[in-house]
């Protein structure tokens, strides 16, 4: 099949192996999980624990800043939690639209509003700098403080931190030095982060490329799915070898077998099965 070719060529993230008998005809196919092919050495699974004991008072006080935060953001009258926001544009999409523009220009008739995660953050008296992070890549904010309000300003200084999820709306500008940016006129705090960013070993915020695995492999489960439909095949969720009635059946199913992990092998992987009365 077409799709599980291009699956093993492409990622080398899984094995294939098939048998046929005269009847019935099964088919096994095994996928290492994403979690798994990024597991790091014991070495490093032994440090991460000596320190995580070290971390616990710190996240404790970082949290309870934030809560602070939170408290303080809700006496001013804003609410740290909003409901909703309008995006026009998605960071890839405004990286692909403008970025024709020379250095240190100006759109000014450009209307934008993104939403996104800050996963950097600087600050240069009347000017913050932060990057915002969402599903399609980043772009850099903009914040200086003549294009808002004061109120605005103090709160972008004080009340803003990695990991927050906020919404921006303005114009497009692209700064001396290259970088595309969104020109901030307008923000509104959408999720108050009350914990710094984890670990970049062992989440996908703060380790895109396990995200674009996971995406990869999203893809690559929707392009089986099809294949097997084309075929005749129906999608069960019980035992393969205990439907009747049904010629062609399979099922999908994620694995975790407790064990070592070596290098021919993991514990935790997706395979698919099938049968062919």
């Amino acid at each position: 099949m077409e799709a599980l070719r291009v699956w093993r060529a492409s990622s080398n993230l899984f094995g294939f192996t098939a048998s046929r008998a005269a009847r019935p005809l099964r088919f096994h196919t095994r996928c290492c999980s994403a979690a798994a092919a990024t597991a790091k050495s014991p070495q490093d699974r032994r440090r991460r624990s000596a320190s995580s004991s070290a971390t616990t008072s710190d996240r404790d006080s970082i949290r309870a800043i934030r809560l602070k935060k939170v408290e303080e953001l809700r006496g001013k009258g804003y609410e740290p939690y909003a409901y909703k926001w309008d995006r026009t544009h998605t960071t890839k999409e405004l990286q692909e639209e403008y970025n024709h523009l020379d250095n240190g220009e100006v759109c000014e008739e450009a209307a934008v509003s993104i939403a996104g995660r800050i996963v950097a953050r600087r600050a240069f008296g009347k000017l913050v700098f932060m990057t915002i992070r969402d599903a399609t890549g980043t772009i850099q904010l903009y914040c200086e403080k003549g294009s808002l309000s004061e109120d605005q300003f103090e709160q972008l200084k004080g009340f803003i931190d990695i990991g927050d999820i906020l919404g921006a709306s303005g114009s497009i500008k692209k700064t001396e030095k290259g970088e595309l940016s969104v020109y901030v006129k307008q923000f509104e705090i959408l999720t108050k982060s009350l914990l710094p960013l984890p670990d970049k070993y062992v989440d996908m915020i703060a380790n895109p490329e396990v995200a674009d695995v996971f995406r990869t492999r999203a893809k690559v489960v929707s392009e089986i799915l099809k294949t097997m439909e084309s075929l005749g095949f129906i999608e069960v969720e019980t035992p393969v070898l205990q439907v009747g009635g049904i010629e062609k059946v399979y099922e999908i199913g994620r694995i975790f077998r407790n064990e070592g992990i070596s290098t021919r092998h993991n514990p935790e992987f997706t395979t698919i099965e099938g049968v062919y009365h």
